[in-house]
Parts: C-alpha cells; structure tokens; sequence
C-alpha cells in the first residue's frame, strides 16, 4: 500500500552565475582571446622566473666572442678578421722591440747608459708573471651575441621581465589613481569636480609623449622612476572613464537602497558601485599595459629609461642602430620579434575581454 506521506522534494541550489564566471566562458570559447591569453600568461612565467633569479642571471657575462653570430646562421653574418689576446700581445712586442731598437738613435743612449732600461726589464718580467689566460668564449649561440659577447637569449627575458614588471607596475598605479579620482569626481561632484577636472584638462592639453619626456628628463633614470613617471602621465583615461562610471551609478538604486540603510559614502563608492564597473577596470589595465610596455620602449630608446647597468626591450632596441650599420642583425631581429608577439597578444586579449565581459553580450 503506498505510503500517503509524500517523499519531500529536493530542490537544487541557485547555480550562481556571476560576470565573472559568463566572462570566463565566453573567453574560453574565443580561440583567438584564450590563445592569447595562454601567449600572456607563458610571457608573465618567464618573467617571474627571471625576477625570481631562475633564467637570465648571467645576462651580463660576457660568454661569447664579439658579436657571435646565431648558431643557425653562423655564415650569414658579416666577416670580419677578429684579434685576440694573443695577437695584441705579440703585436705589443713588436712594438716595443722596435721601440728599443730606435730608443739609441732617438735618444743618442744605449740600453747601458739609459737609467731606466733596468728598471722597465724588471717591470716587464714581473707584468709576465701576472698573465692569465681568458677563458675560451663560444663562436656561436643560438641567438648570437652583442657586443660585448653577452647571450641576446639571456638579454631578451631579463629584458622581457623588466619591460613587463614596468608596463604592469605603472599600468597598476595609473589605473589607481584614475580610479580614485574619477570616483571623487563622479560621486560628489561640485567643487571638487571642477577642481579634478581643470587638472585633467591641463594634463591633456600637453602631448602625452612631451609631457612623458619633460617627467622622465627631471626625474633621471632606473626602474622606479619610469614607473612613476608613466603613472603620472598615464591616468587621465582611467580618470575619465571612472567619472563617468560614478556619475552614473551614483543615482541607481541599490546605491540609493545602501543610502537608506546608512551606508556611508565610501562604502557605497568602494563596497557598492566600484565592483559592477571593475570589468571595465580590468579591460583599461590590459590597455595600459600594452600603452606603457610601448613607452618605455620609447624612453628608453631615447636614454631616458631603465638605468645602464639594467636592460629593458627598449634598450636592447637602442643599441640596434649601430649594430645594423655593422650588419649585425640579430639582436633587432629577436627583440622586434618578441616584443611584437608580446604586444600582439596583449591587444588581442584586451579586445576578447571587453567583449567577454560586456553585460550586454549574450
């Protein structure tokens, strides 16, 4: 006989479907964005792993002959006859036995009569004990060799890392304070808002690279100082686009519902409105990023960069013209391929995000 007590139903929890998580699926689902978020996300490993002191630490040694060419192309690169330390020695040699032999007739002395003839003996024996022979240094690497005979593969990801640690850090601090100055301005208005809008208005008359140079040739060089000099020069479009963001929300009405129950108004600036417009934070940080990783190419192109004893893409990039007019190649080769993958995807990503994480898209 069936029992008379229904079996109680069970009902399934609310699957919770945020932004964030429908963003994560549309992205999954664009090939060419989840690609290029995988290129990003090897670009940021290598570049942790290098500030980390796991790759590149002996950027700076010199390994290699001047100017050694890449082990594929050893051929193609151009012939020159290069003198080692053996050849400048014996070249030394002869300079000074021929220097010795015409020192009587210049002078009118013998090795006898001259007073230091003894004495310079003596100085070239003991110079002779203090010889140490160089270590051999390679012929070839797989990217060739600058200069000085530094590995360009170890130079390109010490570079890698320092342009993506300054195109990060500066995109993060331009980014905060465009965001808290565009919430001040959009939220309260007034005064204050006509105050933070004539210094917006005064940033964006001066052209940004004019304005950038003006910063960097006052501030000097190194790491920090082009990270804050991108940041101050780099937050009117965060600036904007906030305000606009704040003075919008501002009048909706789960800001009004955190009013009645007494919200104040930094919890309904920071707790409320800011997190329904932080998909358009993370979109603008993307496109920062790619901005200034590009400036400091610019900066440090010029010599107003990182400092001489750091490398930066920017400043591999400088010492290329000069390398070219000697027909060495392949470091412009390695750091134009390079930076353009990692700007390439940088772009391509930015685009797929604002597209995944767009509310109206469906």
């Amino acid at each position: 006989m069936p029992s008379s007590n229904p079996l109680p139903l069970t009902v399934a929890p609310p699957s919770h479907n945020s932004l964030a998580r429908q963003g994560w699926r549309r992205l999954r689902r664009d090939r060419i964005g989840f690609g290029s978020l995988c290129i990003v996300a090897l670009y940021l490993l290598l570049a942790m792993a290098a500030w980390s002191g796991l790759l590149a630490r002996h950027w700076q040694d010199e390994v290699a002959k001047p100017f050694a060419p890449p082990t594929l192309f050893a051929n193609l690169g151009p012939q020159h006859v290069e003198l080692n330390a053996a050849d400048i020695d014996a070249a030394n040699q002869r300079r000074r036995a021929a220097a010795g032999s015409d020192s009587s007739a210049a002078t009118g002395l013998d090795a006898s009569e001259d007073p230091l003839a003894a004495d310079m003996a003596a100085a070239q024996q003991q110079a002779a004990q203090y010889h140490s022979e160089e270590a051999p240094k390679a012929d070839t690497l797989p990217l060739g060799a600058d200069q000085r005979g530094r590995d360009i593969r170890q130079k390109v990801l010490q570079g890698t890392a320092t342009s993506l640690l300054v195109g990060l850090s500066g995109a993060l601090l331009a980014l905060t304070i465009g965001t808290v100055l565009g919430a001040l301005s959009g939220y309260f208005g007034g005064l204050l808002d006509d105050l933070l809008m004539w210094g917006y208005s005064v940033f964006t008359s001066v052209p940004d690279m004019l304005l950038l140079l003006a910063f960097a040739a006052v501030s000097g060089r190194g790491i920090g100082t082009v990270v804050v000099v991108m940041a101050l020069t780099s937050w009117t479009g965060s600036y904007r686009l906030m305000r606009a963001e704040f003075l919008k929300h501002k009048s909706r009405e789960y800001v009004r519902a955190a009013d009645a129950i007494g919200a104040s108004h930094g919890r309904r600036m920071f707790h409320h409105i800011l997190p329904n417009v932080s998909h358009l934070l993370l979109v603008q940080f993307s496109m920062l990023t790619v901005a200034l990783i590009k400036y400091e190419a610019i900066l440090s192109f010029l010599g107003f960069g990182v400092g001489i004893t750091q490398v930066s893409l920017g400043a591999m990039l400088a010492e290329a013209p000069a390398e070219l007019l000697q027909g060495y190649w392949w470091q412009m080769l390695t750091v134009t391929v390079v930076m353009s993958v990692l700007v390439t995807a940088f772009s391509l990503l930015t685009d797929s995000l604002r597209d995944a994480l767009d509310p109206k898209v469906k």
